[in-house]
């Protein structure tokens, strides 16, 4: 008997491996990845955050700001991601994706490291995709923001705010705000520019303004077609821009150190333009029809 078991062991093994092989082969796999389905009004978000909090302490003449995204759906779903993007100065300087499958919540952290006062933009899109049955698939979808002031001076204190508290914070927020606003805005204007685009005929909005209109679509949009531009728009954000910049020659430059995307909505709600440009100051145009 223990001669034949002996025999049969290497039969059996294969045997074995065959048929865990066969298991995994035919496991469905699940990949992360921003969908549009319709919006499921029966679920809702029970926290949605974007958090940006200054190290006190600096290392090898270094400040650190620890960047936090979380968001918790009031009921688990197939697929929970969060995806959110850092700018220090107009430029971006930080990714953050993290996905999990039959949950409800989503906890994702980074640290950025920094040198000499700057302004810190961080914006996140948080993504529920949710199967009610194995054909009826819905989403739910909210943005969060937030926004720090870093004041790294020799003749004070390393110190952060969000809304300044003393007139020489006030004096920071007004110079930081005016030389990131006149270098972004002089990268769009070149860029339309070059492009010939009639920008009269559009609304133009910064993506780390987006989150403002989460609560208020833009005026002229139901909350139905706001929230379907604002999904297709995030489905194509992450493939096209966190993913990295698809160019026109179908090559892709690394999005890192490129300046915050403008989004350009046409007043007759007709497309949406996503303007972006890369580190070495090349313009890319992202284009959207918007369904009637």
């Amino acid at each position: 008997m223990k001669h034949r078991l002996k025999e049969a062991m290497p039969f059996l093994v294969i045997m074995c491996i065959v048929a865990l092989g066969i298991q995994f082969f035919y496991k469905p796999q699940t990949r992360e990845s921003i969908i549009f389905f319709p919006i499921n009004e029966n679920v809702s978000y029970e926290s949605a955050t974007t958090i940006l909090m200054l190290d006190p302490k600096k290392k090898n003449d270094h400040y650190y700001v620890d960047w936090k995204v979380s968001s918790k759906l009031d009921t688990p779903a197939y697929l929970r991601q969060d995806v959110g993007f850092i700018y220090m100065n107009g430029r971006l300087k930080g990714k953050m994706n993290e996905w999990e499958q039959d949950t409800d919540q989503i906890v994702e952290e980074s640290t950025i490291k920094g040198k000499e006062s700057s302004l810190l933009q961080a914006v996140s899109f948080h993504y529920s995709e949710i199967h009610e049955t194995d054909t009826d698939f819905t989403s739910a979808q909210k943005m969060s923001e937030d926004t720090l002031y870093v004041i790294d001076s020799n003749f004070s204190p390393l110190n952060a705010f969000r809304q300044p508290g003393t007139d020489a914070e006030k004096e920071w927020k007004d110079i930081l705000d005016k030389v990131t606003t006149q270098q972004l805005e002089y990268l769009w204007e070149k860029a339309l520019t070059s492009m010939d685009l009639h920008v009269d005929k559009y609304t133009s909005i910064p993506l780390t303004e987006l989150p403002k209109f989460d609560n208020r679509p833009l005026e002229g949009f139901s909350r139905q077609e706001w929230d379907r531009l604002i999904g297709n728009l995030w489905e194509g954000l992450y493939k096209n821009y966190y993913l990295g910049i698809k160019k026109e020659d179908g090559s892709v430059v690394e999005s890192i150190d490129s300046a915050i995307p403008l989004l350009l909505v046409k007043k007759d709600k007709s497309e949406v333009l996503v303007l972006l440009i890369d580190q070495n100051g090349e313009a890319s145009l992202l284009r959207q029809q918007v369904s009637p």
